[in-house]
């Protein structure tokens, strides 16, 4: 009786702290689940907001780009010193049409959660798509380009266009801070489980205080950025259940790393 005894006390003590962990363990799973429930709504409510704030913004825009346009038509015709000045505000006043254009797509892209349509695909062929499509515009800043593909890096599934964006603003930010030239660097990589994409640029670089911000919405430190970029790729990349990451030194340059999982299961 006594060993019978002494054997269940043993047994409780290994047991009842297995219990409680176990229990604080869903505890903690179900409160992330909410979390993330809570997160999902509030993605959906803005992004709510933003299809009827696109309805009200786009029209009077494309009313005002249409009218400016035909005010430049009809300027141009005209001759004089005073002609060339109305020339020189129409002008302007279409660049920051442009500009208020381009704030609203960027919001769009951030604020509106797309449903993922998933394709079996090679990493490398995705991003050389996006490194041709940046190349010239890269050369004309005097940026080298180089590029180190892993050829072996295993097929993944991805929405190709949503990624493509990510890497594209990330490219966009690299080319951003190199206004004298630099080098831009790409690489991938891959295992059984994850590919990845390293972007690194010999620019200005990033203080340490600055690296927590710059995934926050509207945080930019240039004058023409609206502070979507990023968090606009952080979230595609998030989508995917994978992580981006950043380590730069001031006036060194910065590495972002972009790693995705292979086998990518939407919940």
């Amino acid at each position: 009786m006594i060993q019978y005894l002494l054997g269940a006390a043993i047994a409780s003590v290994i047991f009842i702290p297995l219990v409680v962990f176990s229990i604080r363990r869903a505890v903690s799973k179900t409160r992330e689940f909410e979390k993330r429930a809570m997160h999902s709504e509030r993605l959906a409510f803005v992004g709510t907001l933003a299809g009827g704030l696109a309805h009200e913004i786009k029209n009077p825009l494309s009313t005002l780009s249409i009218n400016l346009q035909l005010l430049m038509e009809d300027v141009q015709s005209m001759n004089g010193e005073k002609s060339k000045k109305v020339y020189t505000r129409i002008h302007a006043l279409q660049k920051e049409v442009q500009r208020l254009e381009d704030i609203l797509n960027d919001f769009l892209r951030y604020a509106k959660g797309q449903k993922l349509e998933l394709e079996n695909c090679n990493i490398n062929d995705v991003v050389d798509e996006v490194v041709d499509f940046i190349t010239p515009e890269i050369k004309q800043k005097q940026i080298q380009l180089l590029k180190s593909y892993d050829t072996h890096v295993p097929f993944c599934q991805l929405d190709v266009n949503l990624v493509k964006q990510a890497i594209l603003n990330v490219i966009i930010n690299a080319e951003q801070a190199m206004e004298h030239g630099g080098e831009l660097m790409i690489r991938t990589s891959g295992d059984k489980k994850f590919i990845q994409i390293d972007i690194t640029d010999t620019g200005a670089g990033m203080p340490k205080d600055m690296l927590d911000k710059i995934f926050q919405v509207y945080y930019s430190t240039k004058k023409t950025g609206t502070g979507l970029g990023l968090p606009t790729a952080k979230r595609i990349i998030e989508e995917h259940k994978g992580t981006i990451s950043v380590q730069s030194e001031e006036n060194k340059g910065s590495n972002f790393s972009i790693k995705l999982p292979i086998d990518l299961r939407i919940d």
